[in-house]
């Protein structure tokens, strides 16, 4: 059952101003939050000024009242005037009327700002408006003998001023504005640091994504170079086993022979061993060249490409009649001139090693200039290699069915395509029947201007 606090009647502006009051007086005694007291006393007021615009004079009464277990402060306006005929289009269609359309939008403006609204309305028997705000249920124990003191205190209470009073309701508003303000600031605040951390966790999921990736190439690369080791020491191990074979078959022969007393036939079987040897001795130092190329940490020195091509050329036993070509003005490079000395060294050394007429041999070294590289080619017209076997030409201990030596390791070109690789160019050959070029690309940085050394 409600209990009543006070009753003010309505007739004038200054009434309108009291019930705006006393409706801020008894939320904010029953402890309701501030912003909350501004919006069920700007209810009451809203209500009030349409019985005092389209009647003329009402009343309102202010209650306590209790609703399923919930506490409300409640304000109950009513007249005497005709009636809202329109009501329901009133409550359905505020925004799109006609006549009466500010009247409408009081009644719409109080129904947003309370916790609950009833209006009840009937041809000229008049209007009655329900407006309930709830009392937090932390509030202290509202008793008879207390709503009483309250009456009487507003009953005592001076004279209000409608000026005063309107003015403290715009301070109340302005404060109100100003917490919604600092409320806004904090929310952006709020947002972009929301944005910031929402930004810099893509950036960390895009980082982690690269480090996976990065993860991924290098257990790729890793396994790709366990199974180049693993293929290295089969292929090491079992050309080594050759020539130590043929080595222990030698020696046991030659003991044999020395044991017997046939040393004449000991004698004739120690050039096949020192051949066995220095096979040996050779594949230990190409598997040591192979090893170490690319890897020295060596300084860049000026290079005249040319002269060191001479120097390559001299070193080297040509056969009678063969012809090395060299393109006049080769390039000036700062660059590491043991890398160089040795893919040019192996390539050439190759093209004569494996010429079937050396009598009419010919090699060409050529060099062109390009915008991102510079392009090496060792040209001979030789027997040429097989399409079938260009494929695997670089690979370690790749002699070719087609032609074997003894001379031979079959690390030659492996160690020109691992030097020119760590050097971040290409090798690859050209070869359609007889004759093969041998190209690789070549830093364009190192490339000099002039013959000056820096």
């Amino acid at each position: 059952m409600p209990r009543h606090i006070l009753r003010i009647n309505l007739n004038n502006e200054l009434d309108i101003v009291l019930a705006y009051k006393r409706a801020m007086q008894l939320s904010e005694r029953l402890g309701v939050a501030l912003a909350n007291q501004t919006k069920f006393a700007t209810a009451v007021s809203e209500i009030c000024r349409n019985v005092i615009e389209y009647v003329g004079n009402g009343s309102i009464q202010f209650n306590y009242t209790e609703d399923n277990g919930v506490n409300y402060l409640e304000a109950i306006i009513s007249d005497r005037g005709r009636g809202i005929g329109n009501l329901d289009l009133i409550l359905q269609q505020s925004s799109q009327l006609g006549y009466g359309s500010a009247r409408g939008k009081g009644i719409i403006n109080s129904k947003k700002l309370v916790d609950q609204f009833d209006i009840e309305s009937e041809f000229e028997r008049g209007t009655k408006v329900t407006l309930r705000r709830k009392v937090p249920a932390q509030a202290a124990l509202v008793t008879k003998n207390l709503l009483d003191q309250w009456a009487m205190e507003f009953e005592q209470e001076a004279d209000i001023s409608p000026y005063a009073e309107i003015k403290k309701q715009n301070m109340q508003l302005l404060e109100l504005l100003e917490q919604l303000r600092i409320r806004n600031l904090e929310a952006e605040q709020q947002l972009q640091e929301i944005t910031r951390l929402n930004s810099k966790l893509r950036q960390s999921n895009t980082e982690i994504s690269e480090l996976l990736e990065d993860r991924d190439k290098k257990n790729k690369l890793l396994q790709k170079i366990n199974n180049n080791l693993d293929a290295f020491a089969h292929t090491v191990s079992h050309d080594l086993r050759s020539p130590l074979q043929n080595i222990i078959g030698i020696t046991a022969a030659i003991d044999t022979y020395i044991d017997n007393k046939h040393l004449d036939e000991a004698k004739k079987l120690l050039p096949m061993m020192h051949e066995q040897t220095v096979k040996m001795d050779r594949l230990i130092t190409g598997i040591l060249a192979y090893s170490l190329a690319g890897h020295h940490d060596l300084q860049r020195r000026f290079v005249d490409t040319s002269v060191l091509l001479h120097q390559i050329i001299a070193s080297i036993q040509l056969p009678d009649a063969f012809t090395i070509e060299v393109q006049p003005d080769l390039p000036n490079l700062f660059t590491q001139e043991i890398y160089l000395h040795q893919v040019l060294s192996n390539l050439i050394s190759n093209a004569v090693k494996y010429h079937d007429t050396p009598e009419q041999g010919l090699i060409k070294v050529k060099f062109e200039k390009h915008p991102d590289r510079i392009l090496f080619s060792v040209e001979d017209n030789g027997p040429g290699i097989p399409a079938e076997y260009q494929p695997h030409i670089f690979d370690m201990f790749e002699r070719g069915q087609y032609n074997q030596r003894l001379d031979s390791t079959g690390l030659g070109l492996s160690i020109v395509k691992k030097i020119v690789t760590e050097k971040g160019g290409n090798v690859w050959i050209e070869s359609h029947g007889r004759g093969t070029t041998f190209l690789f690309t070549w830093p364009v940085e190192d490339l000099l201007a002039d013959k000056e050394e820096n």
